[in-house]
């Protein structure tokens, strides 16, 4: 990537990216997204649900369609880009080439804009925390008839799994995991949660809060990078895996072998795992505060407000 030449384009724009540049990213993301979801797809229409994609497509409501599709983020200039079809609104054409132009984002977004890039720089800054032990998947089964995976089998009785709860501190640092609790399992967590504290209480060693990184990427897509959501939705997939085998659902029929919690040795695992997803999202976060940054900033000097 070089800087730009000023005088014809907008100012916000620094980077310019060559036709085989763009292409070969462009094609990288699709390729790399059809190998994450294509099977799932494909299952999913014959009706198959899955607990580690369903979730990943339905709480957090992000089309498939949309996470093919490749952005170059605000503030690149794509040569010749005006050839395709990018499905993007916000686009612009410059003569052959072409560019997300801040005029169509809406200053609405501005406050928004702000509130979650206060909350991934939060949780950046906060000392990781290792020791829930993904002790929310059981918290939401405690004491209920109504199981939320009503499709799946547990791999414990139902007195075993309150026991166990019974047993152990509930330290949950994430709202929207806490959230779901039992009424009978809220009143046990260390922590009183609710949406306005929600800033305040994450921290990056929380597994949901690492998946969160997708959900902020296609909050503000596609003025944030298509690399930067293709990494974060990587890492998400890989996340929920970990958070469903540490889970009391038996899925090993599905090729998930559990992380038994229930016991010292499967504590230990979850926690070894739960760093590795510390560390890999580090530098994703890194990069989604810059993107968030510089989006402000674009949209600040813009007179968008």
């Amino acid at each position: 990537m070089i800087a730009t030449k000023k005088d014809s384009v907008p100012a916000y724009i620094q980077y310019r990216l060559s036709p085989d540049q763009w292409k070969e990213k462009r094609l990288e993301h699709r390729q790399v997204v059809s190998r994450l979801i294509d099977d799932y797809l494909e299952k999913r229409s014959r009706q198959q649900k899955d607990p580690v994609m369903d979730f990943l497509f339905e709480y957090y409501a992000f089309r498939p369609s949309h996470l093919r599709k490749w952005s170059p983020g605000v503030g690149m200039l794509l040569i010749n880009g005006k050839q395709v079809d990018w499905s993007f609104n916000e686009m612009t054409s410059i003569g052959e080439d072409c560019f997300l132009d801040i005029t169509h984002f809406s200053a609405d977004r501005i406050s928004s804009l702000k509130w979650i890039l206060d909350v991934i720089k939060k949780s950046s800054d906060r000392k990781p925390s290792f020791g829930c032990f993904g002790m929310h998947e059981w918290a939401m089964v405690y004491k209920t008839n109504n199981i939320r995976h009503d499709y799946l089998s547990l791999r414990i009785e139902m007195d075993e799994l309150a026991e166990f709860v019974e047993s152990r501190p509930l330290v949950c640092t994430h709202f929207d995991a806490f959230r779901f609790f039992t009424e009978d399992a809220k009143p046990q967590n260390k922590f009183e949660l609710n949406r306005d504290k929600f800033s305040e209480m994450e921290q990056p060693g929380c597994l949901h809060t690492n998946m969160d990184l997708y959900k902020w990427a296609f909050k503000m897509y596609p003025w944030i990078s298509g690399d930067t959501l293709r990494r974060a939705f990587k890492l998400a997939v890989e996340t929920r895996v970990i958070d469903m085998k540490a889970s009391p659902y038996d899925l090993r029929h599905r090729g998930l072998e559990p992380i038994k919690i229930e016991t010292e040795e499967g504590r230990a695992q979850y926690v070894k795992e739960q760093k590795k997803i510390f560390e890999k999202a580090k530098p994703i976060r890194e990069t989604l505060i810059k993107e968030y940054e510089q989006l402000l900033n674009i949209a600040e000097q813009s007179d968008l407000q």
